[in-house]
């Protein structure tokens, strides 16, 4: 078969997802991690090329909501699939990648002869996925304690505060570490993955990254279409209960950004009136006159 044929891979909405991600988590960390470490002098001048402290805290705040946003789509979009679809759930860990990711490294070292032949989703991509996941729920956590620090104290502790903070930052640099590190290289410099962008593989991608995948549709294994009825059924049951779960969640969206208004302005540095007393002349000690003998 042409090795130039390509295959399906990512529809519109997954990758319009993906860019979504794209946009907010790069802004998020360029506007985030120069505030972690402020007191530096390219933190400074980052913080300077957004306009000052004011200006990069709303980006930052902006690129929140569109992450948070992006994450109730997803949501939904993956309920769809499962509720109504009835698609297979192909981003859950298995044994089967418990098994790939130790062939993957037994061959890497050179004690197996060849790499594990992996279906639509490798265990990295597994890995990576669920990693956004976690990361993005630790962020919101911990995000809603530092925009509203007032209403986490009433009913917290307030070292939570701080521990949030340090939470906050800690999984922020977490992410873009292992972005720059795991990520960039496996899609675009080991070999420049084009499908989240342009929506399909070739033959040759797919005989390297997912040759369990190509086999099975080779062999006419593919999922079979869903009756009409019974979607239109679940349609009927999915939509409305959908629709008041996301007006619930954005009224939720809605309520963690105007909920206090203390952290959304930084405190002016204020003027005081320093009293200085005036300078005194010492008082010269009295001379003393000598009793007569």
């Amino acid at each position: 078969m042409n090795r130039k044929t390509r295959y399906p891979r990512f529809d519109r909405r997954q990758r319009m997802e993906h860019m979504l991600v794209i946009i907010s988590f790069t802004l998020l960390a360029v506007t985030g991690l120069p505030q972690k470490y402020a007191s530096t002098g390219w933190a400074i001048t980052t913080i300077q090329m957004f306009g000052g402290i004011e200006m990069i805290r709303q980006i930052h705040r902006l690129a929140a909501i569109i992450l948070m946003l992006e994450t109730i789509y997803h949501g939904a979009v993956v309920t769809y699939k499962i509720v109504v679809l009835r698609l297979p759930l192909t981003m859950l860990l298995a044994w089967q990648d418990v098994q790939d990711a130790f062939q993957t490294l037994t061959h890497n070292i050179g004690i197996a002869k060849s790499p594990p032949k992996m279906g639509r989703y490798t265990f990295g991509e597994k890995a990576e996925y669920w990693a956004v996941i976690w990361g993005t729920v630790i962020m919101v956590i911990t995000g809603f304690m530092l925009w509203n620090p007032i209403a986490t104290a009433q009913f917290l502790p307030g070292q939570f505060i701080p521990a949030a903070k340090a939470a906050h930052g800690g999984e922020a640099l977490l992410a873009v570490l292992a972005i720059i590190t795991w990520h960039l290289y496996n899609v675009h410099i080991k070999h420049f993955n084009r499908s989240m962008f342009t929506g399909n593989i070739s033959r040759h991608e797919m005989e390297e990254e997912h040759p369990r995948e190509l086999a099975q549709i080779e062999a006419g294994q593919v999922p079979l279409a869903p009756d009409p009825a019974a979607l239109q059924r679940r349609h009927r049951v999915f939509i409305p209960i959908a629709a008041v779960i996301s007006i619930v969640l954005v009224a939720g969206l809605y309520f963690f950004v105007t909920f206090e208004q203390t952290a959304i302005t930084t405190v002016p540095r204020q003027e005081r009136d320093v009293f200085v007393p005036a300078a005194t002349t010492a008082t010269p000690s009295p001379e003393t006159t000598p009793l007569p003998d």
